[in-house]
């Protein structure tokens, strides 16, 4: 029977992030808001410096680390358990002697392959997530035209992530896979791999999804042709928690925690009962 799913709240501590850019950019705002997300049922913070949106440009190491180790220094003192967003071995580092425990990394060791020494010294747990480019300039990645398509090309893309974090020394047991939802691919791809999602669980190791008010969301909910805005996809989330937390993933990165939380107790309610 599948277990009920972690909650990885996000805490965006950028400018220009594409669901809620600037509003948590101060430490004292990012800070208050991972109290908020930890108080809505949250099990993991995921504090991130750098946007990942399509078409965002990359801060200096110095802003990065600048913006997030504050925060993450004083929720791990506070008890979070606080995973690092940042495809940097620098910033990765910092983050976990600042008191990070896990590691989220978006470019799976592709961007900056010595994050992989810095994981397997600490540690730490490392999400791996399906990356092709950064975001400047991914959607001229989303072409998944070979056999199986884009299930196919993740899983295998995947595996070879796999093989280089465990050649790294990582150890099995602390490896996080993510299908990587919106990361060069098109509305159909994303559909395509939650539709699929037992052929990335068979590489053996953990899923955590990424769904939360992503576009191809306000594309299945446009109206009259205009997609609907990222404050209006919220109640589509709560159905793909339902649908992924029944899927046995082991953890969903979200924004409203509330919801998702309140979604995952009917899931259990039922589960319980059953």
């Amino acid at each position: 029977m599948p277990t009920t799913p972690l909650l990885m709240g996000v805490v965006n501590v950028t400018p220009d992030s594409f669901s809620d850019g600037g509003r948590w950019l101060e430490p004292a705002a990012a800070v208050a808001h991972g109290r908020e997300l930890l108080a809505d049922g949250a099990d993991i913070l995921d504090i991130g410096g750098e946007s990942t949106r399509p078409g965002a440009t990359r801060p200096l190491v110095t802003e990065e680390l600048g913006r997030v180790i504050p925060v993450i220094t004083a929720l791990a003192a506070e008890g979070a358990v606080v995973s690092v967003d940042t495809m940097r071995a620098e910033v990765a580092a910092a983050a976990l002697a600042a008191g990070a425990t896990i590691v989220n990394d978006v470019s799976g060791g592709l961007a900056d392959p010595g994050i992989l020494e810095v994981v397997a010294a600490s540690g730490a747990t490392y999400v791996a997530m399906h990356w092709r480019a950064h975001a400047d300039h991914m959607r001229d990645f989303a072409v998944y035209d070979g056999p199986g398509g884009v299930v196919q090309a993740v899983r295998d893309e995947l595996a070879a992530r796999v093989k280089a974090i465990l050649a790294a020394g990582v150890a099995p047991e602390r490896i996080v896979l993510d299908p990587g939802l919106g990361f060069a691919k098109r509305a159909e791809h994303n559909w395509g791999l939650l539709r699929e999602l037992d052929a990335i669980q068979g590489l053996g190791h953990p899923l955590l999804v990424g769904a939360s008010r992503k576009s191809f969301l306000g594309s299945l909910l446009a109206d009259g042709g205009t997609a609907r805005p990222v404050d209006g996809r919220e109640h589509a989330n709560t159905a793909l928690t339902v649908h992924l937390a029944q899927r046995g993933v082991w953890g969903l990165r979200v924004h409203d925690v509330r919801a998702a939380s309140d979604a995952l107790r009917v899931v259990e309610q039922l589960r319980d009962q059953g």
